[in-house]
């Protein structure tokens, strides 16, 4: 069985005393650990309540003062590649958003970064959440239609070699539209896919190099996605095994269990779960606050809701479902659990370090190198 990789996703959130401090240290800790690959989520605004990100709460927010503070990930990724000399380190938006970013200056963005990298960089792609496209005047409506069109379309531009491309679409015509940059070595970024749904995993298996789910799920729901994508890339003529199996998931850790326990059932965390869909609250027998068929982070608009409506949302919110949202517990069972998704077909998972985040800043910090032992013994398994 092929050895585990791992990557670190950084929440690229401005921070205090430099606006990159946080995510300087994340990028020379990944280097030291000797983590794969570094990725950077592309929003606008977060998927966490605003409301809730105060001290009193959460000590990362003396260092980290805006949950929504998101720096533009392009930018940061191009200035962590100028700094990428001695790490070599591959590099991945995880994930940018098909119809806010117009799939043309995607295709050329992800092109320039997989030259500067010399061929180190994975292009993560997803329908985006509503609260990164609706706010700012972009359609919702056909979220997956979009994202199918805007796959179409860096293809085919990548594909041109310099040609003009006429392409008509709903969304993204093109009129002797010219694209001329070269791919690095014959080769373009390979295309990590976000889905969930039936039409997003045939989506995978047609245009996708990887398989990058995000949002909760169980092992068991990801090797049943795993086998649709593998059934959709047969379908299209591809060789299904050639897809990445990668996830990305959310990682907490503390020294005990009952310092686990106390964590997972602060506020902070039970907040977290509401970006969980509907049916992983029903799997443990209960609904989701915000409503039957509720789609979690997808659908959230977190900038809305006052503190006294987050609690109100998170107050019957169970310890064990806020558990199973990501890899949680003490050394030995996150690393029992990242063993259930490994034996379930996962091949790459993209870590996202949540251990800080919890009342006590001091605590946290603590536990940094209890979460950087679970990288090393993921990389075992």
């Amino acid at each position: 069985m092929s050895a585990i990789r791992v990557g670190l996703l950084d929440p690229i959130l401005a921070s205090r005393p430099a606006v990159d401090s946080f995510t300087r240290a994340s990028y020379l800790s990944a280097v030291a650990t000797g983590i794969d690959s570094f990725w950077v989520p592309d929003h606008l605004n977060g998927l966490f309540p605003r409301a809730l990100w105060q001290p009193k709460y959460i000590g990362a927010a003396k260092i980290l003062p805006s949950a929504d503070a998101y720096l533009e990930p392009w930018a940061m990724l191009g200035n962590l590649a100028a700094r990428n000399r001695l790490g070599r380190l591959r590099f991945g938006v995880g994930v940018t958003d098909a119809g806010r970013r117009n799939p043309a200056v995607t295709a050329q963005a992800a092109a320039t970064m997989n030259l500067l990298t010399k061929g180190r960089f994975i292009l993560g792609i997803g329908t985006g959440e509503r609260e990164g496209n609706e706010p700012y005047g972009v359609d919702w409506s056909k979220p997956v239609a979009r994202f199918e069109e805007a796959m179409a379309t860096i293809r085919v531009l990548w594909d041109s070699e310099g040609e003009l491309v006429n392409r008509d679409s709903p969304y993204f015509p093109l009129r002797n539209a010219l694209f001329d940059l070269p791919a690095y070595r014959g080769k373009w970024p390979q295309i990590w896919v976000a889905a969930h749904g039936p039409r997003m995993l045939r989506a995978v298996g047609r245009y996708g190099d990887g398989y990058f789910p995000a949002f909760p799920h169980t092992p068991q729901d990801y090797a049943d996605r795993l086998a649709a994508v593998r059934t959709a890339a047969s379908d299209a003529g591809r060789d299904p095994m050639a897809i990445t199996p990668a996830v990305c998931l959310s990682v907490f850790t503390a020294a005990s269990r009952s310092e686990v326990d106390e964590a997972l059932g602060s506020e902070i965390a039970r907040a977290g779960a509401l970006l969980a869909p509907d049916e992983f609250f029903a799997r443990h027998g209960a609904q989701h606050p915000l409503g039957v068929g509720f789609a979690g982070a997808q659908d959230v608009l977190p900038q809305e809701w006052d503190e006294q409506t987050v609690l109100s949302h998170i107050k019957g919110i169970d310890r064990e479902i806020v558990r199973d949202t990501g890899l949680n517990g003490t050394l030995a069972e996150v690393l029992e659990r990242a063993a259930e998704w490994r034996d379930c077909g996962v091949r790459y998972m993209v870590l996202i370090n949540s251990t800080v985040l919890r009342p006590s800043l001091r605590r946290g910090i603590a536990a940094q190198r209890l979460f950087y032992r679970i990288v090393r013994g993921i990389k075992k398994l």
